[in-house]
């Protein structure tokens, strides 16, 4: 990974959207579910299920990373975890932020692909060494990515410490 940082705005974030949905459209897929990967993935995963007209969205919650640059040994989905029956037949369109490791993207491909019609992986961002080569991706890249929904700590109520620094007070 390169030291440099891809800054990724709101507004940018919009144009990548739009310019990914166009191109899953000009290849004539037409997704009956977006399924995201939460939590940088619901971001996506909106953004395309209203440009593509598609109404059925679902949500997978997966845990990886633990830190910046520091992960579990393998990914983890938590509960609650979709029903495959809602899946059958169906032509699924996986959505993530970034595919990095592509461990996350592995682990949802893999807990739809035996009961779905399709499966079909869009991303903002697409590492090169990410084990999943996705379908449609707005822009690959080696570089650390600063996401406008991550870059900024959590909010905390005025005057409180956040939760972390509580117990050092």
């Amino acid at each position: 990974m390169s030291d440099v940082r891809e800054n990724l705005t709101y507004e940018r974030f919009g144009t990548a959207v739009r310019e990914l949905a166009q191109t899953i459209a000009d290849d004539g897929y037409e997704p009956d579910i977006v399924l995201s990967i939460a939590r940088g993935g619901v971001f996506v995963a909106g953004g395309l299920a209203y440009a593509l007209d598609c109404k059925n969205l679902h949500l997978v919650n997966v845990e990886f990373y633990t830190g910046v640059g520091t992960t579990l040994e393998m990914p983890v989905m938590l509960a609650p975890v979709p029903n495959l029956i809602d899946f059958s037949d169906k032509k699924v369109l996986i959505t993530d932020d970034v595919a990095d490791t592509g461990k996350t993207l592995k682990l949802v491909r893999d807990f739809c692909l035996e009961t779905v019609a399709e499966v079909r992986s869009a991303v903002i961002y697409e590492k090169p060494h990410s084990l999943v080569k996705c379908e449609y991706v707005w822009k690959r890249t080696d570089d650390w990515i600063n996401f406008p929904w991550s870059v900024l700590p959590p909010v905390h109520k005025s005057g409180e410490a956040p939760k972390e620094n509580k117990e050092a007070l």
